[in-house]
């Protein structure tokens, strides 16, 4: 990508028709939802789609490249016409490339080195209020490791979306002012956003606690045994459904939903065999989860911790790089007590296991790459 110049533009008539029809869309309110605008004509749409396109590929190339920027790598002059980064994005984004080429050694040093990169964006929708344009967009990114080894995996891939703001002159002329990450898990391995922290409450002190796990390579070897449940069934349904979501279920992964990391997880598990434990939905020793209704143990990320150490389906384990097919991966981002993410491990080579996750939908991210990114981070392993 070194050196590379896009040229992204808007004809100018079409971009005139978009701004002179602006005066007749109604009024929306700063916090109204995202929705498809007939006003937007096709190209201009197709415009938006390709600068985000080309911004997120730039970002997940630092990645590859170790993110090039100034000189080396202009981005703001990389476009050119109708439809720009302002200047303040464009100084951001050096930024974040900078930043995501210090990501890029860190994930070097764990072993996590990628050879190539593949973007595509697509636009979901549009909203224009006045000389604004908000456009929602999915990045669907595809990394390819260096030198992997025997059966390690050849790919990791993630989706995440963005919400990119576009502002017009008189003229006509479309900049890109500011670029919002729209998913709760900011768990991507190109943004630098905080994930989301789970609100903790006294309540939580009550129940069980799950012991830590330390994060330090070549750890005493810890074999899965049991038979009880079909892991691999655990980890074909997680990799059949990380980011096409399964219609039997609700998707929790829609903003202010709260996230659907351990609804995701639980169907996993009730793929390879975890049955249902009915009874109140509060409780939380009970565990269920279907179409109509699941209790806060199936999609909590707390509750079914403490449902998991209490009906005794999982045990903890020392350290994370024990984790084998089937186990179950949560993290502590901010160290408050309160646990805020889950995960599945669905791949396991040369001592690394692979976590497939919802929000952001992500498809075999090592552990090694989690550690190396979130270091500070509290992490708890389960045996299932």
């Amino acid at each position: 990508m070194s050196g590379t110049r896009r040229r992204v533009t808007i004809v100018g008539a079409a971009a005139t028709s978009v701004v002179a029809g602006l005066a007749l869309l109604p009024n929306w309110s700063a916090g109204a939802a995202v929705s498809d605008d007939p006003t937007v004509d096709a190209r201009t749409k197709a415009t938006f789609q390709r600068l985000a396109d080309a911004v997120f590929t730039d970002r997940t190339d630092a990645l590859v490249d170790g993110g090039r920027t100034g000189a080396d790598k202009p981005l703001a002059d990389g476009f050119s016409g109708d439809v720009t980064l302002s200047s303040g994005t464009a100084r951001t984004e050096d930024a974040t490339r900078s930043a995501l080429g210090q990501r890029k050694e860190k994930l070097a040093e764990a072993g996590e080195t990628y050879g190539k990169a593949g973007t595509t964006v697509t636009l979901n929708a549009t909203r224009v209020t006045g000389r604004t344009a908000k456009a929602e967009v999915t990045e669907t990114t595809t990394l390819t490791y260096a030198r992997p080894r025997g059966d390690a995996p050849k790919t990791t891939a993630f989706q995440a979306r963005h919400e990119l703001t576009f502002k017009a002159d008189r003229h006509g002329d479309w900049q890109l002012t500011g670029i919002r990450d729209a998913d709760q898990g900011g768990l991507a391995v190109n943004t630098l956003s905080k994930p989301a922290p789970v609100k903790a409450t006294a309540a939580d002190n009550s129940m069980p606690n799950a012991p830590r796990a330390a994060i330090t390579r070549n750890p005493a070897a810890a074999p899965k045994t049991g038979t009880t449940y079909d892991y691999k069934a655990m980890a074909a349904y997680a990799e059949k459904y990380w980011n096409v979501y399964n219609k039997d279920y609700p998707d929790f992964s829609g903003h202010g939903a709260g996230g659907d990391c351990t609804n995701f997880v639980s169907q996993s598990l009730k793929a390879g065999g975890w049955k249902h434990a009915p009874g109140y939905v509060y409780d939380y020793t009970k565990w269920f989860g279907n179409a109509d209704i699941q209790s806060d143990s199936f999609v909590g990320v707390n509750e079914w911790s403490w449902f998991a150490q209490n009906s005794k389906r999982t045990k903890p384990l020392a350290n994370v790089f024990q984790l084998e097919v089937g186990d179950v991966l949560q993290m502590d981002f901010d160290r408050d007590g309160s646990k805020d993410h889950t995960m599945i491990v669905t791949y396991r080579s040369g001592g690394v296991p692979y976590v497939t996750y919802h929000s952001n939908n992500t498809l075999r991210r090592s552990v090694a790459s989690l550690v190396a990114s979130y270091p500070n981070a509290y992490y708890y392993a389960y045996r299932t």
